[in-house]
């Protein structure tokens, strides 16, 4: 009886991802494993995805404090199975006490990423890639440098499933994550000088750092097709409980500057099409925020969608 249970709670588990994916696995999944597209960290894989919109608020760690609302969109594209591209904008409103809101776009974002491993046995994901950050095609007024950034980046995805039984609890969670080290296409720019209010800007190296986050995730929909079935509601059972970290390091020229970053803790739900993310902002340190924010996603799953048109690769 313990033998046909488990058979079926696998066939299960294959028919619940063959209603996610397409035949070409497009989403990321690594065996059994599904990955959710998480928010505020970058994804270990490739798909045809449009996330749009995703919305963050949060109190910046300016003096004094700013209320900062950002609305982005990316859309990622399969070129062949394994090499993809995606695009990105953000629309930002900047409200400062006593002063006019300023409003504008942030530099257009392009990155190019290559899925090296995909292991079914062991759960596991693993990506490179560059990501450039276009220099000047946003508004300084929103803080958008004139400066473009080159980011090479490893990603990585990794479920758990693989341990023992005795550890079945265990087995449902996953963490995904991405280091990357932006490099600024110039090596100086010219900024205002600290000790001189109203002196000729000076000339100063520009700042590279370190752009990392990781996710830990624990899956609902895993822990009802691969563990146990809890006799949960279905809605349920599509939830994805999760923490992201999403932070930026300087290690070179950053004159006194700190590590930067939110702790997200949030849920995304997990449909056929689509996916829904709600998580709140908690920003490391002062520099970082001087409240609990809020970010939220809508993401369309296009090869679900456009699954013989926009939803396949290219090649």
């Amino acid at each position: 009886m313990r033998i046909c249970m488990r058979a079926a709670l696998r066939g299960a588990a294959f028919a619940g991802l063959a209603g996610l994916a397409s035949p070409a696995l497009a989403h990321g999944i690594a065996g059994d494993r599904f990955f959710p597209a998480t928010i505020a960290t970058d994804d270990p894989f490739n798909a045809d995805e449009l996330s749009l919109p995703t919305v963050s608020r949060l109190k910046t760690g300016d003096e004094p404090s700013a209320r900062e609302t950002d609305i982005s969109g990316e859309w990622s594209k399969r070129l062949t199975s394994k090499l993809g591209v995606s695009f990105s904008g953000d629309w930002t409103r900047i409200e400062t006490p006593g002063l006019r809101a300023a409003t504008g776009f942030q530099n257009l974002e392009t990155t190019l990423k290559y899925q090296a491993v995909t292991n079914a046995e062991h759960e596991a994901i693993v990506s490179v890639g560059v990501s450039g950050e276009w220099g000047g095609t946003g508004s300084g007024k929103v803080g958008a440098e004139a400066i473009g950034t080159v980011t090479p980046t490893v990603y990585f995805g990794k479920g758990f499933g693989d341990l023992p039984a005795s550890l079945n609890w265990l087995r449902p969670a996953a963490v995904t994550g991405t280091l990357g080290y932006a490099i600024p296409v110039q090596g100086h720019e010219l900024a205002e000088d600290p000790a001189c209010a109203g002196c000729a800007p000076i000339r100063q190296a520009t700042i590279r750092s370190l752009e990392w986050g990781v996710a830990f995730e624990y899956s609902l929909r895993y822990l009802q097709s691969q563990v146990k079935d809890l006799g949960l509601p279905a809605f349920v059972n599509q939830l994805t409980p999760l923490v992201e970290i999403s932070a930026s390091t300087p290690v070179a020229n950053g004159f006194g500057e700190t590590t930067t970053g939110t702790v997200n803790p949030g849920v995304l739900w997990s449909g056929k099409r689509m996916q829904f993310g709600l998580e709140a902002q908690i920003p490391m340190n002062r520099q970082s925020g001087s409240s609990v924010g809020v970010l939220f996603q809508v993401h369309w799953f296009l090869d679900d969608l456009f699954p013989h048109s926009l939803g396949k690769p290219i090649w």
